[in-house]
């Protein structure tokens, strides 16, 4: 762990961190840092993040002792609908290209934030994104490995621009290789010096407009000037003393804490946190919770997502006797409740506020769509909706999609933790994997977070992963029981990459932990 009484910035690549905890050294509270952070990973991680992408929050605030919430994920363009889709030929919603880019939140979520939470000058917060942007920086290994990856390079190349800003030289950069983006660049520095507005209706809307109609998309600048970030109430859950707390839909949180309710109803292994009971429990409960979650999340502005009934203790039991200790379950279905690749990162300040704080663009390189002169690519969650007008998550003009990312946080007498796992539908298992490992298990922050993991990408079928460094017994007993494993490399980013940052409030110690899945680190605030 990297142990400080001071603020420490937790990202993950080393500059964001850096940025973070030199934003802390100036007075800045740990908003300030999670901004600047965010802008720096927009540029080093551009496949994963930036300003074309949507941001959700989590953040405790010391002096009123009050846990916030933010939403700042943006709506699909009015104009789009499945009977529009479909005109246009699709049968499914599309994962890539225009038709799947949503009005991009980040930037909205970052003021909104600023305006409450912020002490220093906002056009401060970009200064170190536009210096890496403008003088470049060294691509590092985690990050090459994605922009080298084979959908990358496809997806990069399919558009000019695209392949103008992204692939220099025709190919994307190496392990080592200095990469500059001077569009991105200006974009902050519009940002910085015009605030928000530059983004929705200046500038840069005006650029995104460009480039949506060029590929006959169908956002407005209505679509973007009407975007606001809004704050919401967390929701949460107890778990062995500890209260753990998530977002509402529509992002998938709530899964998370489902999970963790199935968890709860069997005693943690006596044996360890390898033996083969524990993560069969965990791996049906997966289940359990993505079978209800697929059913039943979605935009609870426009659909009724019954989170009460999902997370009662009640529906937790029912939902766990279903879980066969002797047989793994591969045809799991949605219950019936009474009454439906990213970037983290997590920062605290010196007073003790902690920021939870998780960005996206969603998959590599998001939509595949880089704004004209701008340096960055739209996101793609509009993936997320369904075409199945039966479902809650049916595609609608100006309704959020199902969303992956999801900042979490937990706390107990004076402890309090702000934690995050990115990684698709990965995360709300990796979410409560760590949080067994710390509370049932007595690990600290770093043990909880580098332990091996599993993953699954969907409830129903006997597969998923596991990463090599689980003892050879229990994979063995864990097959018997049914269980279809596909052994990965000891640290695999299928697994996520996650930060946690622990304060003792009763100490003002601070205990953080960066994932080595990533190329990221924990940075004390200097002195």
């Amino acid at each position: 762990m990297v142990v400080s009484h001071r603020g420490i910035a937790a990202t993950s690549h080393p500059f964001a961190s850096q940025a973070g905890a030199q934003v802390l050294a100036r007075g800045g509270s740990a908003v300030d840092a999670a901004i600047a952070a965010n802008a720096v990973l927009g540029v080093v991680e551009p496949m994963s993040c930036g300003i074309g992408g949507d941001l959700f929050v989590l953040y405790w605030e010391a002096k009123s002792g009050k846990l916030w919430g933010l939403n700042g994920s943006g709506p699909a363009p009015g104009a789009l609908s499945p009977g529009f889709l479909n005109s246009q030929g699709f049968t499914t919603m599309p994962i890539s290209g225009i038709h799947a880019v949503t009005v991009p939140g980040a930037v909205d979520g970052w003021s909104k934030m600023h305006s409450r939470f912020g002490r220093l000058p906002w056009a401060d917060l970009f200064l170190p994104a536009i210096t890496h942007a403008t003088e470049g920086y060294p691509v590092t290994e985690t990050i090459a490995e994605h922009w080298n990856s084979s959908p990358s390079v496809a997806k990069l190349e399919a558009t000019p621009e695209a392949a103008r800003v992204f692939l220099p030289s025709g190919c994307p950069p190496r392990e080592g290789q200095i990469m500059r983006n001077p569009d991105l660049a200006r974009a902050c520095q519009l940002i910085a010096r015009e605030g928000p507005a530059a983004f929705y209706k200046g500038e840069i809307a005006q650029a995104m407009l460009r480039t949506s109609q060029r590929f006959g998309g169908t956002m407005t600048a209505a679509d973007l000037a009407a975007f606001s970030a809004e704050f919401v109430e967390p929701i949460g859950t107890d778990y062995h003393g500890w209260r753990v707390w998530e977002l509402p839909p529509n992002g998938q949180g709530m899964a998370a804490l489902m999970m963790l309710n199935i968890m709860e109803t069997q005693p943690a292994s006596a044996i360890g946190p390898f033996a083969t009971a524990e993560w069969h429990k965990r791996i049906e409960a997966m289940k359990l919770a993505y079978a209800d979650l697929h059913r039943f999340n979605a935009d609870p502005k426009m659909s009724r997502v019954p989170v009460a009934e999902l997370l009662s203790k009640e529906y937790g039991r029912s939902r766990a006797a279903l879980i066969n200790p002797c047989a793994a379950n591969g045809s799991v279905g949605p219950g019936t409740p009474p009454g439906c690749d990213t970037v983290y990162l997590t920062i605290v300040d010196r007073e003790g506020n902690i920021a939870s704080w998780i960005q996206s663009i969603y998959q590599n390189f998001g939509s595949g769509i880089t704004v004209d002169g701008m340096g960055f690519n739209l996101q793609n969650r509009g993936g997320g909706f369904t075409l199945d007008p039966a479902h809650p998550n049916v595609l609608a003009g100006g309704k959020r999609p199902f969303h992956t990312i999801i900042p979490g946080f937990m706390e107990r007498d004076g402890l309090r933790m702000g934690f995050g796992i990115m990684g698709g539908p990965n995360q709300p298992q990796a979410h409560a994997q760590f949080v067994s490992n710390f509370v049932d298990y007595g690990m600290n922050v770093q043990q909880a977070m580098e332990s091996p993991r599993f993953t699954k990408s969907a409830p129903a079928g006997f597969d998923l992963s596991i990463e090599s460094r689980v003892p050879v017994t229990t994979l063995q007993e864990l097959s018997a029981l049914g269980h279809e494993i596909a052994i990965r490399k000891a640290y695999t980013q299928e697994m996520g990459r996650g930060q946690a940052i622990l304060h003792d409030s009763n100490t003002g110690v601070n205990f953080a932990a960066s994932d080595p899945r990533a190329d990221g680190a924990a940075i004390p605030e200097p002195v």
